[in-house]
């Protein structure tokens, strides 16, 4: 902030700095810089055109731009840059980014103007290029040249995250790389391109400890990766050695304290947790094709991380549970499969790692990678992952998903003790989901919020202490839980939460019958507080007939529910119609029978 104040930041970021020149088109094309692709021609793959990417391909070339994996917006060409096509905010270019504000409520969800701008949805258009056989080289690198144009160096909303920078010059090197060999990459244009890169990566490199103190999550990974690889992606630029040598350092030490030892991940959230799968997959193609590797740790780490999403994966869907933070990130999409569904980046990275992978996809020669041998996908029937939080029952069909941890880091959602239930691709009870980061209260409490997950309340409170945008108080720090399979499936566990009422035990038990689609769940609260305790069930309303609620107090009487409808949120940004089955009761314990008949 002192920084921002005294005008340093200018210094350090200048604004229209000097033009740069490194190496010309027919130098770089000479010296074969290793890289996924060599280029459009080398790919090996089956051309075959789908509806789908045909009409994501006309949308685009439109400027009607999928938003989040879901949303579409007619974005006006003039300021697709600087304009937030949900509310037309139009942010000043002419300002220093140390100066625009990332939290406004006049312009709304900053991410909105940065969406285009991370230039992932040129991956589309590659794709169609290549299964149409047409030339789209001139679109693409005129869409690249049009940021350029409009968004001087460190001025505008464009410069204000380090990772949207990061994505940006990774996703123009895959463009550069693929179109290598077009009449529409110039010497003029090429020298433009490569200048803004160095710039953008002055960037990274000069705010790189604002995402490895301040935030530490994805952010940083993504940061420090892109400073490990530009010495491999730009060994003409003479800074890149050093930059490339803390980047290692500096990413090796992320993926070693961000992914924890049983492979679960520090946000709490199983689309960023998809992002660092992805970014660990262009890091280890990237080592390989250069003859290097990162410490052994960060391929354990890996091999951890698909061992736990793997698990946790519902195998006729592909999707994972809705949970934790989903900002709508699918950075690299290689394939037409759906946003939700993980599938293929799991497979990437399986194939980066051992060659291995559990379906065929298109993904693999995107990345250089080909003659997968096929493995099925390892889901043990009982699953505990301790270090995140998180049980898993794993029956042929039905998957029961339980969350029941200590925060180390940094919570997002007030959501301990969460039941998310899975029958035939089916998600029953879900998780709600995130919907906006930045938008109205009620809002907020629901998808952030104890009462919008399927556990329990202490007289409508969360579990925690909300505090401003991202923060929670008063953190959950001591838990207990087991899961082991007697004569049925048994989960017991415990939370010492609400510490901001005084601090109250949670205790959980389910019970599942094998082979049967019926649950008991038991919860006791240790001292209530004379505060009225209730029990929250989001079911996805297709499915709402087929579910069953049946409840007890702890004197046996019958509860009656009360149903409302809420909200659900699949992509970023979007809402749907949830409902909200709710037992509440002044004793201290809720016992609740949960059938299916699907």
């Amino acid at each position: 902030m002192i920084q921002i104040k005294t005008g340093l930041f200018a210094k350090k970021f200048p604004a229209n700095p000097p033009f740069k020149k490194f190496i010309s088109l027919e130098n770089w094309k000479k010296e074969e810089i290793p890289f996924l692709i060599h280029s459009r021609e080398s790919i090996k793959l089956d051309k075959n055109l789908s509806k789908d990417l045909e009409l994501r391909f006309r949308e685009s070339v439109n400027n009607n731009i999928t938003f989040f994996n879901s949303q579409q917006f007619q974005l006006n060409e003039a300021a697709q840059w600087h304009a937030n096509p949900s509310n037309g905010y139009r942010y000043d270019v002419n300002k220093h980014w140390s100066q625009i504000a990332d939290l406004s409520k006049e312009a709304g969800d900053i991410k909105f103007v940065w969406e285009k701008a991370r230039f992932s949805f040129i991956y589309d258009i590659l794709r169609y290029d290549y299964h149409s056989g047409s030339d789209q080289a001139a679109y693409v690198l005129g869409e690249i040249e049009d940021f350029i144009d409009n968004n001087p160096i460190n001025l505008g909303p464009q410069y204000k995250c380090s990772q949207e920078i990061s994505l940006r010059i990774l996703n123009w090197t895959y463009a550069i790389h693929y179109f290598k060999n077009s009449t529409h990459l110039t010497e003029e244009l090429f020298e433009k391109i490569i200048n803004s890169i160095y710039w953008h990566l002055h960037h990274v490199r000069n705010n790189i400890h604002f995402s490895r103190i301040a935030v530490r999550n994805n952010h940083a990974i993504t940061e420090t990766l892109m400073l490990y690889l530009s010495h491999l992606l730009f060994p003409f630029i003479p800074e890149s050695k050093k930059w490339s040598q803390y980047g290692l350092k500096w990413f090796e030490q992320e993926i070693d304290y961000q992914i924890y030892d049983d492979g679960t991940f520090l946000q709490y959230s199983m689309n960023y947790h998809r992002v660092v799968v992805q970014l660990l997959t262009w890091g280890i193609r990237l080592n390989d094709l250069n003859g290097l590797r990162f410490r052994e740790s960060v391929y354990k780490k890996a091999q951890l991380s698909l061992n736990f999403l793997d698990t946790c994966l519902d195998e006729q869907s592909g999707k994972l549970p809705n949970y934790g933070s989903n900002d709508g990130a699918l950075f690299f999409k290689f394939t037409d499969l759906d946003y939700r569904n993980y599938t293929s980046q799991l497979d990437d990275l399986r194939m980066a790692l051992n060659n291995e992978a559990v379906l065929p996809s298109e993904s693999f020669a995107w990345y250089g990678m080909e003659k997968p041998t096929f493995v099925k996908r390892n889901q043990p029937e009982v699953s505990k992952f301790d270090k995140g939080g998180y049980y898993i029952i794993n029956e042929e069909g039905t998957k029961t998903f339980i969350r029941c941890g200590a925060y180390k880091d940094r919570p997002a959602q007030a959501d301990n003790l969460h039941l998310d239930i899975w029958v035939n691709g089916k998600n029953y009870l879900w998780d709600c989901g995130s919907y906006k980061y930045n938008t109205e209260d009620k809002y907020l409490k629901h998808f952030m919020g104890t009462t919008g997950h399927n556990t329990l309340s202490v007289g409508g409170n969360d579990q925690m202490l909300k505090g401003g945008r991202f923060i929670w108080y008063k953190w959950v720090k001591r838990v207990k839980a087991s899961l082991k399979k007697e004569n049925a499936y048994r989960f017991n566990g415990s939370i010492k939460a609400f510490r901001h009422l005084g601090g109250i035990v949670h205790n959980r038990k389910v019970i599942k019958i094998p082979n049967k689609l019926e649950w008991k769940v038991i919860d006791i609260v240790r001292d209530t507080k004379n505060n009225t305790i209730t029990q929250h069930w989001h079911v996805n309303p297709d499915l709402f007939e087929k579910v069953t609620f049946a409840a007890k107090d702890s004197l046996n009487n019958e509860l009656s529910y009360e149903i409302k409808e809420k909200w659900y949120s699949s992509y970023y940004g979007v809402k749907e119609k949830s409902i909200e089955v709710s037992f509440s009761t002044q004793t201290n314990s809720i016992q609740t029978q949960i059938i299916i008949n699907p």
